[in-house]
């Protein structure tokens, strides 16, 4: 490769470090429960709402990261950050629970194509310069942009909710379409010659897709990495996203829940930083340990106490953040290269299957007993999951 590639793929990091922030400066991701309750959706509603967006995910996830992995990841990133930009312009004009529904698909299909394709071109851009083995330390670095840029999200997302959801969903399209930018300067990854990608665009999606799931099959490490960390980032999400609609019909506002979650932001912020560290002391056991810990917090919102609940929330999103890179570098070390974009896209899926399952019924039973009650349960099950999961291995 020659010097001029290699200093084009080095600048790839960089300017994914800045679209990762200004990707992430997104603040409807701060209010859009409460928005939707506002519109007058209940919770049952908002859980279907979220689960449209996590069928939409699952149905679009590998087609995405195919095109991610056939077409190029630059192109797939651009698509997305179009994706958004739209998403945000549906939600500020709708009223109706049908186009809130459109909004959400739009805003997961650009999820869909962002999510394989940017780890695959930071991972390959790093492998084509020979530093794969400082991925995790990067991921780590990226990790923290992105914690920070929602720390930023919760404070403004909170603040301009406040005075207006207008000008919030506003301020969520035009940093949508400056986060073009940095994805327009970026270098594709010479990963396969122009002959060789010319003639698996030619090939049929269906044999793509194939190969990718024969991987699969063949590397039951892969699936167990996908399926485990699927639920309990799905069970850290919806504790994320229902906690707005808790701490509101606590009686807080709006600019108090944005600092609650600018609180766990930082929180998160040191676990994304930490998890290089705490993986090297700690090694496998990270992952049991963490996620446990995640269900442990998330039990601690059935006692009903407002400090314990920040606190436990805080503890949640250190863990979550620092189970990122570790889930990340474990499944890239593995991983062909051609398949990269769309495996990991896989693992997108998976995540979206176990909110579709989560979402909605938390919406459901939330309803009826209260959001207290659902969390409680909800952390019990995680807990019970990790013990059930961890006697299944050792018997193998």
């Amino acid at each position: 490769m020659n010097v001029k590639i290699q200093h084009k793929l080095k600048r790839n990091l960089p300017l994914d470090y800045i679209s990762a922030f200004l990707t992430n400066l997104n603040m409807q991701n701060v209010v859009w429960v409460l928005y939707l309750s506002y519109c007058g959706l209940n919770l049952a509603e908002i859980g279907i709402i979220e689960g449209i967006y996590h069928t939409t995910s699952m149905i679009c996830e590998i087609p995405s990261g195919a095109v991610a992995d056939l077409l190029g990841r630059k192109r797939s990133m651009l698509l997305s950050r179009v994706c958004t930009a739209v998403s945000c312009v549906f939600m500020l004009f709708s009223k109706s629970f049908g186009l809130f529904a459109v909004s959400f698909v739009i805003q997961a299909l650009g999820n869909n194509l962002n999510s394989g394709s940017e780890e695959a071109l930071v991972y390959d851009s790093m492998r084509c310069m020979g530093q794969e083995e400082q991925y995790l330390k990067v991921c780590g670095k990226l990790n923290i942009i992105i914690e920070v840029s929602q720390g930023l999200t919760t404070v403004l997302g909170g603040i301009l909710a406040e005075y207006s959801y207008f000008w919030c969903y506003s301020a969520c399209l035009v940093i949508a379409l400056l986060a073009l930018l940095p994805v327009l300067l970026m270098t594709e990854t010479p990963w396969m010659d122009q002959k060789e990608r010319q003639k698996r665009v030619c090939q049929a999606v269906a044999d793509h897709f194939k190969t990718s799931f024969e991987i699969l099959k063949s590397d039951l490490r892969i699936m167990k990495i996908i399926v485990y960390y699927s639920v309990v980032f799905a069970a850290e999400t919806l504790l994320f996203f229902y906690s707005q609609q808790y701490y509101f019909e606590l009686g807080y506002n709006k600019i108090f829940i944005s600092l609650i979650l600018l609180a766990v932001g930082i929180a998160s912020c040191l676990g994304a930083a930490m998890s290089e560290k705490l993986f090297r002391q700690l090694g496998k056991r990270t992952r049991d340990a963490a996620a446990f810990a995640i269900g442990v917090s998330i039990l601690c919102y059935g006692f009903q106490n407002v400090t314990l609940s920040v606190l436990a929330f805080a503890l949640a999103g250190f863990f979550n953040s620092a189970l990122y890179p570790i889930q990340s570098d474990a499944l890239n070390k593995i991983i062909p290269s051609g398949q990269r974009a769309t495996l990991i896209s896989v693992n997108s899926m998976f995540f979206s299957i176990a909110m579709i399952l989560m979402f909605p019924l938390a919406g459901f039973i939330a309803d009826f007993w209260g959001l207290a009650k659902v969390f409680a349960g909800i952390g019990l099950a995680l807990m019970l999951f990790i013990i059930c999961w961890n006697m299944a291995e050792h018997d193998v």
